[in-house]
């Protein structure tokens, strides 16, 4: 294998490589030091290596680590050399190079930055390491490990801060002189770090020292990597110096950006003079975690303590929140003046080597349980049972939570509680005063004079600027009427910005990055309660200070501001705020060459004011006129920002936006991510004036509410898009740089975007000017004298409009030849698809094939047949739902006939279709795909599966998640989703069990489990990185890679996601490819694409990027009838395709034979293109890249900067190296504890006799209960055994998915505790969790499962004695539950069962939640407070639901023993009035439509088309 690259290979690039792990911690709360400590975090570490990996040698782990107080007992005794005292001396654990020479003289070199500094070397120890203990791989790139001693000079000896803050020095002016060569795991008198390129198991075997007696510590720290990635690199292993990881930073650019800015500013007496040695702060080419570790590092030697650092970093979700202190929300509304959130999915395990701790992201995103024991220790994991512990032993139990510290002080001997840690660190100084004091806000600022109406006519303005007919009715007026971003259907089939030649604005070239695997995105609407779009602009501060003068901000509500807003900030004048006007526009008169020097004046510009003392910029090109053109308004801000980052001025001004460019959500996000603080897009308020005042804003009168509901819908299409990244605040998002370019040079992005990935070159600064001025001709009246705005024709074709692919030309071929025209119909489509309507919209239409000359062309006979190639296709996932039942069985009976494969969307699929019909066709999908809703997912749907398609993204709309509207969920749809009838249903954007690589590696065992023959695939979307995920995804023990290109259709999506996010899946699936190919990975999975494939010359391209196979959508539906009306989310399908309604759906005409005729045409078209490049089998032609080259005759005048060098790379291996799948992937299911269960179980499963079974479980058995219900189920089916069959009692620790798909007639009952997702998907079966016997703490105070139980649950019962984490019963569809206390977002988008609390909930109850009900014990009166209100209300409890609740927690006591239960049952009377029942309005009120139907004597069976079922999504 080859060294990790230090930069790009071809489109593969280290720098988006992603972690995650398992991570805990050991603490012996006296303080004392020893080796027990050591042997336990030793055990805890092992118990965890199911959360690493290994690639392509299994002997070589990704990284695993320890860190430890110093052990001074061990040090002394290897030391040949007289000691200072503890605290004197301090250890540098050094990572060499092997190679001698070179060893020495970074040796030298540290001894003589020792010496430079005052202090003394004490000697070099070889670290003693066991080599037969790793990986072929890891010992080919181990570095040589020393131990440097160093002794503290005189003055220093009393000090140990000031020794460690030296030791810093030391060490950064060391590794800035040599390198990456030199890497110092750690420098400290504290602390040491072992740590390397091993798996869990590895560790004690490899470091002897830790086997060593002598070795003591009061703490230890661990920790077990998965990288997405597997080169080799020791130095990403974790532990870092301060802490240990497991998550993702997704604001990580902007964070060093910011950094990066303010050292120009850092001063600190504790550092003096030292402090400009260590500069830079971020050692480059480090993880998000070893840059994250580098900050906290200087904030806590600069004078901070441990938890203030890490509030800073990571504060809690604070705004309006009336359940914190005061003193609390002024610390972090103080410390928001000072530093933006690192924001992401986080556990970080911290420790300076006297405290150790936790803490969890905002959003409580990553697992951690914690225990203390009688006798002294603490142990906090990412699972519950990384260590065994007498019951009796077990003092109380808990979890990480949202926002919250977890801290053990070992000089005190005590678990300090959140509240207390928070509340010494707010109370240290003033913060709330400053803050108070300091912060002024826009709409406090007196007002200001308005500007003068401009001379020119809006509609020459609005020409000059880009605007069209269609920015005004399609996303303008609909956004004014309904304060939300409208809605589109169908993919995205129009040319890329860098083919256009409509002038596209400099915004369509980016495309926004979103979250997949490594991290989620976000529910900005459901979860609001972390989200956050207020911003502010003023001048930082020394960031290693803290004085009232830091809190000197302007605070906005949002980014967006009125004109008169505008004119406040233009005229602020005070002792603290001044306002400058940068004017962006240049004269035409000096052609396309003057924009570049007007945005060089612009830069000097900005200099000038600062040296002046202005601290807010506003850049403005209101003075555009027919003589001058404005500059693009991203290019100005982003050019500006970059400007200044590099004279180290940027942190003394806030950048704000004047323009008349910006007027889609898509626009303010880049402006945003670029540096721009907040926004005003004065021409989109002015042609909203014109607007309403013509009456085309339906419903909508007056001006200022049509103005408000613009900044509002805008505002939450902003929060939407920074989710799908996985980030939860304008601030953080603010400079992130959140972006892909797709066809800019890199002169271009070099200058003004620095850090942006742009991999295929483009059009540079010259063309941008052309364009813009050629719009600004057409504005000012020197092409067109009319009143009229182009038409537009970006969302949907049009006459004069954009170029697409799919237009009335197109369309009608492709139908007439799968109806009547035959292949030679067919050929005039493929021609003119191929080459016309590719070659002007994609990248693939810039590429020619390397054919070989025509008399050495294969024999037709002798290529592949085209009924073998047909096996290779398979149709997208469109849920039954989204579209009608016909369309939906029509392409699965024609993919059976072909032998390809259909896919069911997730929508779930009718059981009816499992068996063939009486004619031989099978209805049945052959892969079934399990989404975030989880919709139709049970055990039986699973179990009848060739392939299981985890889908992580979409390409329309990528981190987002899916709607179904109401009117769409007839009866038909609604049994098979599990659901209500006219109920509209949410996908939430996450999987809420896949936050991380890890939990995807689960998730694919959990699947394996519920069906051991099916192949596992997972679905991504093209973006920068997708390659890395990939290889994570093959290490995750997946079969299957999907790469979907941006452009592909859907059901209902904002529009603006439609165009700006993902990139095309010939860059993705190169890059994947490549990724494989480099990590030997490749051998291992299939990989298919799809993305508006539409002919057989696309297959072929697909197949020579990489591809084993091809989806198609788009095509065969249209194959099938479908006219582009682009109506699917509005059920008005004129073709019967995309509707529920019975009238329409009798207008559908497709059949099967039309979609079989489309594949074998393109088919026949792939055939003939392999004879010409001289391949007969399709599986020679994967990989192939050598075959295709960039196509010279293209002269496109945009098109000719388009370089695809990188796409076309072979990746440098050897010419042997696999390029395709050639062997399964290793079964992880071979030792699962369920083939035990399965055993005993014979006599139930064969002849349904009662069995009962008694079993030890550990953390280490996962999804128990899984292969055990694949099992019932296969014999017995969706109705499984009689209830109370299989009845099994453990004892211990399960693992995750603890009785995931239960299937009906087994019973799980544990005594010990279970991890996240228990009951996942259950299924029809019943779970119970008590403590163990023996336990003395009280159940119901100590947390007893996980976080995410009960997710997507379709049925049976789960009762468990004790608390639950966050998201409990997500997304539950039909499992009754008893529980005693959950935490935040508890019964979230649940949509059927009951759900029982008998306690206390966190926040966010209910949010999403439209159907089921539940009853929460509610006995302090405050739960209302929790509540998410926005879809339930709550009702009175009726004689029956009093009678089912009664039942469900006597049945909880009886399977638990809970206390609680017979304390509420023993006075029912008194306790039943305190319960709420929870109960969404949108369900009451379809219950009661149904009902009503029912007394019609309308049949259950009829499809109703949901008639009469109308729902708008209110917020919730």
């Amino acid at each position: 294998m080859p060294q990790r690259p230090s930069g790009p290979v071809g489109l593969y690039d280290p720098s988006y490589e992603h972690d995650a792990c398992g991570v805990a911690m050991v603490a012996k709360l006296d303080g004392k030091p020893s080796h027990e400590t050591v042997e336990r975090a030793i055990v805890a570490l092992e118990n965890l290596e199911h959360r690493g990996a290994a690639g392509a040698d299994p002997n070589t782990g990704d990284g695993a680590g320890i860190l430890l107080q110093m052990p001074d007992e061990f040090i002394r005794g290897v030391i040949d050399a007289e000691l200072p005292p503890p605290g004197a001396y301090g250890v540098c654990v050094c990572f060499l190079p092997r190679e001698e020479e070179r060893r020495v003289e970074l040796e030298q070199l540290l001894e003589d930055t020792v010496r430079a500094e005052g202090q003394r070397v004490v000697g070099w120890r070889d670290v003693p390491v066991d080599k037969d203990y790793v990986g072929i791989t890891a010992n080919l790139y181990a570095p040589y490990i020393k131990h440097l001693v160093v002794a503290a000079s005189d003055e220093l000896s009393t000090d140990q801060d000031a020794f460690e803050r030296k030791l810093y020095v030391i060490r950064r002016v060391a590794e800035i002189a040599a390198g990456p060569e030199l890497v110092v795991p750690s420098f400290s008198s504290r602390t040491i770090v072992y740590k390397g390129m091993l798996t869990s198991p590895q560790v004690l075997g490899y470091f002897p020292d830790l086997a060593d007696p002598r070795t003591k510590s009061a703490m230890a720290l661990v920790h077990s990597r998965f990288s997405t990635n597997t080169f080799p690199s020791w130095e990403l292993a974790h532990p870092y110096r301060m802490i240990a990881h497991n998550g993702e930073i997704n604001t990580l650019r902007g964070n060093v950006n910011w950094m990066r800015a303010r050292e120009s500013q850092l001063a600190s007496e504790l550092f003096g003079d030292d402090l400009q040695k260590v500069l830079p702060i971020v050692r480059p080419g480090g993880s998000d975690s070893a840059t994250f570790d580098n900050v906290l590092e200087l904030l806590v030697l600069a004078g901070r303590s441990l938890p203030h650092a890490v509030m800073m970093m990571i504060p809690e979700a604070y705004q309006d929140r009336d359940d914190l202190p005061e003193d609390l929300l002024g610390f972090y509304a103080f410390h928001s003046c000072l530093m933006e959130p690192w924001d992401g999915p986080a556990a970080v395990a911290f420790t300076d080597g006297r405290v150790i701790g936790a803490t969890l992201d905002r959003n409580g995103l990553r697992p951690g349980r914690w225990l203390e024991t009688e006798d002294g220790w603490v142990v906090l994991g990412s699972e519950a049972g990384v260590m065994d512990e007498p019951a009796a032993n077990v003092k109380r139990k808990g979890r990480l939570q949202p926002g919250k510290l977890f801290l053990v002080d070992l000089e005190r001997g005590l678990i300090v509680d959140d509240g207390d840690v928070k509340r010494e660190v707010a109370g240290a100084k003033p913060y709330k005063q400053w803050f108070d004091e300091g912060i002024v806000h826009l709409a406090d600022l007196p007002p200001a004079p308005p500007l003068p109406k401009p001379e020119e006519p809006l509609h020459e303005r609005q020409r000059a600027f880009g605007f069209t007919q269609e920015d005004l009715r399609v996303l303008l007026a609909p956004t004014a009427a309904k304060a939300e971003e409208p809605i589109g259907s169908m993919g995205n089939d129009a040319a890329l910005a860098v083919l256009s030649d409509r002038e596209p604005s400099l915004f369509s070239y980016f495309k926004q990055l979103f979250a997949q695997v490594t991290n989620p995105p976000i529910d900005s609407t459901r979860e609001a309660i972390v989200m956050s779009y207020g911003t502010g602009v003023g001048s930082e501060r020394n960031l290693l200070d803290e004085t009232s003068e830091h809190a000197h901000q302007l605070a906005m509500q949002t980014p967006i501001l009125f004109d008169r807003e505008l004119q406040q900030l233009r005229h602020v004048d005070s002792s603290i705020f001044k306002a400058h006007t940068v004017d962006i526009t240049w004269p035409i008169a000096e052609g396309p060459e003057g924009m570049v020097t007007a945005l060089e004046r612009a830069c000097k510009e900005a200099d000038e004011a600062l040296v002046r003392g202005v601290n807010i910029l506003i850049l403005s090109d209101r003075a555009v006129s027919p003589e001058r053109a404005p500059i693009p308004a991203l290019l100005a801000v982003a050019g500006v920002h970059h400007h200044l980052v590099r004279e180290g001025t940027r942190l003394q001004t806030g950048l704000v936006l004047e323009s008349g460019e910006p007027r889609e959500v898509h626009h303010f996000a880049t402006l945003i991510g670029y540096g721009a603080s907040a926004i005003n897009p004065y021409l989109m308020f002015e042609s909203l004036e014109t607007l309403v005042a013509e009456g085309r804003v339906p419903g909508v009168t007056d001006f200022e509410t049509a103005q408000w509901n613009v900044v509002k819908g805008i505002a939450k299409g902003l929060l939407k898009t920074i989710s799908k990244m996985g980030i939860s605040t304008i601030q953080s998002y603010n400079g992130a740089q959140i972006f892909e370019a797709v066809g800019l040079a890199p002169d271009l992005i070099s200058k003004y975007f620095v850090g942006t990935a742009s991999r295929i070159g483009g059009i540079d600064a010259g063309i941008l000017a052309r364009e813009t001025l050629d719009r600004h001709a057409r504005g000012f009246g020197l092409h067109s004298s009319d009143d009229l705005l182009p038409v537009g024709g970006v969302y949907a074709w049009r006459r004069e409009g954009e170029h697409h692919m799919w237009n009335p030309e197109t369309i009608a071929l492709l139908q007439h030849s799968v109806r009547h025209g035959g292949q030679p119909t067919y050929d005039e489509y493929s021609k003119l698809v191929n080459e016309d309507a590719a070659r002007r919209a994609t990248l693939r239409g810039l590429l020619k094939f390397r054919e070989l000359p025509e008399d050495q062309w294969l024999d037709i006979d002798d290529v592949e047949p085209a009924s073998e190639i047909v096996k290779r296709f398979v149709t997208g996932a469109m849920s039954l739902g989204s579209i009608s039942r016909e369309t939906h069985e029509t392409l699965a009976i024609a993919m059976n006939r072909l032998g390809g494969k259909s896919n069911t969307g997730e929508g779930g699929e009718d059981p009816v279709r499992f068996k063939p019909d009486p004619n031989g066709d099978r209805r049945r999908s052959a892969i079934k795909q399990v989404a975030s809703g989880r919709f139709g997912v049970n055990i039986n749907y699973l179990v009848n599966a060739d392939e299981l398609q985890i889908k992580m993204a979409q390409g329309a709309k990528p981190g987002e998640g899916g709607q179904l509207p109401g009117h769409k969920v007839d009866r038909y749809i609604g049994s098979i989703r599990f659901t209500t009838p006219g109920v509209g249903l949410i996908s939430p954007p996450p999987h809420h069990d896949i936050y991380s690589i890890e939990d995807l590696k689960q998730l694919i065992y959990d699947l394996r489990c519920a069906n051991p023959g099916a192949r596992i695939s997972v679905k991504l979307v093209s973006e920068v990185g997708v390659g890395t995920v990939a290889a994570g995804v093959a290490k995750a023990n997946a079969d299957h890679v999907l790469i979907a290109g941006h452009d592909g259709g859907t059901g209902a999506s904002p529009l603006s996601s439609i165009q700006a996010a993902g990139i095309p899946w010939e860059i993705g699936l190169a890059e994947t490819q490549q990724t494989l190919v480099l990590n030997d990975l490749r051998s291992r999975i299939w990989v298919q694409t799809d993305g508006q494939l539409k002919t057989g010359r696309d297959v072929v391209v697909a197949a020579l990027l990489g591809a084993d196979e091809c989806g198609f959508s788009t095509a065969p539906l249209i194959a099938t009838g479908c006219i582009m009306m682009r109506a699917c989310h509005l059920n008005t399908c004129p073709v019967g395709i995309a509707t529920q309604d019975p009238e329409l759906r009798k207008r559908f005409k497709g059949q099967p034979e039309h979609v079989v005729n489309f594949f074998f045409f393109v088919a026949e078209e792939a055939r003939e293109l392999m004879r010409r490049l001289g391949i007969s089998k399709y599986e020679d032609l994967v990989g192939r890249v050598d075959l295709l080259e960039a196509d010279g005759a293209i002269e496109h005048w945009k098109g000719r900067g388009v370089d695809l060098t990188h796409v076309l790379a072979a990746p440098p291996v050897t010419d042997d190296a696999p390029r395709r799948r050639l062997r399964p992937q290793d079964s992880p299911l071979p030792g699962a504890l369920d083939w035990t269960l399965i055993e005993a179980a014979k006599d139930a499963i064969d002849h349904r006799m009662p069995i009962t079974g008694s079993f030890d479980v550990r953390n280490v058995n996962r999804t128990v209960g899984g292969l055990l219900s694949s099992a019932v189920t296969k014999v017995h089916g969706a109705a499984g055994l009689p209830p109370g069959t299989i009845r099994y009692t453990l004892h211990g620790s399960a693992g995750q998915s603890f009785g995931a798909w239960l299937a009906p007639g087994v019973e799980l009952s544990l005594f010990g505790d279970a991890n996240d997702y228990t009951g996942k998907g259950l299924s029809g079966g019943v779970l119970s969790v008590r403590p163990p016997e023996g336990a003395t703490f009280k159940a119901e105070e100590n947390v007893l499962i996980g976080n995410t139980v009960l997710y997507g649950a379709t049925g049976g019962r789960a009762f468990f004695r004790g608390l639950a984490g966050e998201r409990f019963a997500v997304r539950n569809s039909g499992a009754s539950a008893v529980v005693e206390g959950v935490g935040d977002h508890g019964a979230e988008y649940m949509t059927g069962g009951r759900v029982v609390i008998l306690g206390r909930t966190g926040r966010n109850f209910a949010a999403g939640m439209s159907g089921g009900v539940a009853y929460v014990l509610d006995e302090d009166g405050t739960f209302e407070q929790r509540c998410n209100m926005g879809l339930v209300g709550f009702d009175a409890i009726s004689e029956a639901d009093a009678i089912e609740l009664h039942g469900l927690i006597e049945e909880h006591g009886e399977r638990t023993g809970s206390a609680v239960a017979a304390r509420v049952l023993d006075d029912w009377a008194e306790y039943l009035p305190r319960f709420k029942k929870v109960m969404p309005h949108d369900y009451k009120r379809a219950l009661a439509e149904l009902e009503a139907e029912e007394q019609r004597g309308i049949e259950p069976a009829e499809s109703t088309g949901g008639e009469g079922f109308v729902t708008t999504e209110r917020s919730a």
